[in-house]
């Protein structure tokens, strides 16, 4: 079972899959509430609810996802990730200076376009691309 299936279920189904599956205790264990919130706090109308889980997150996975099961409309609902980028620019900083992340980007607001291709260029490992 995919830890999606749960959001899923929660936003359109509405079927229960813990309880109506062949193994319940395997079910419960693969439902992971972390995902499950995340998923839920892109959208305004469940974003409390997924704030809710996770001021609770003592309760056991099958208080939590039947909590969600019932309380959550049904609608379609589907975003993509927020993901990190990978900044060329700032992990060249990173790496030239040794600063952590937070002050390579503190340092990216200050250095110019110049100094920056200079970075890259003493940072440059060769090879080809």
């Amino acid at each position: 079972m995919n830890p999606f299936d749960f959001v899923i279920d929660i936003n359109l189904g509405k079927k229960d899959i813990i309880t109506n599956s062949d193994n319940p205790e395997l079910a419960e264990r693969t439902y992971n509430p972390y995902l499950t919130n995340k998923s839920l706090s892109y959208f305004p109308d469940t974003v409390q609810y997924a704030n809710l889980m996770n001021m609770h997150s003592d309760l056991d996975n099958i208080m939590q996802y039947s909590f969600l099961l019932n309380i959550v409309r049904k609608r379609k609902r589907f975003s993509k990730w927020h993901k990190a980028t990978d900044d060329e620019d700032l992990q060249a900083v990173i790496d030239y200076y040794g600063y952590s992340v937070k002050k390579a980007k503190e340092a990216l607001k200050i250095l110019g376009d110049e100094q920056l291709v200079s970075i890259k260029e003493k940072m440059s490992k060769g090879g080809m691309k």
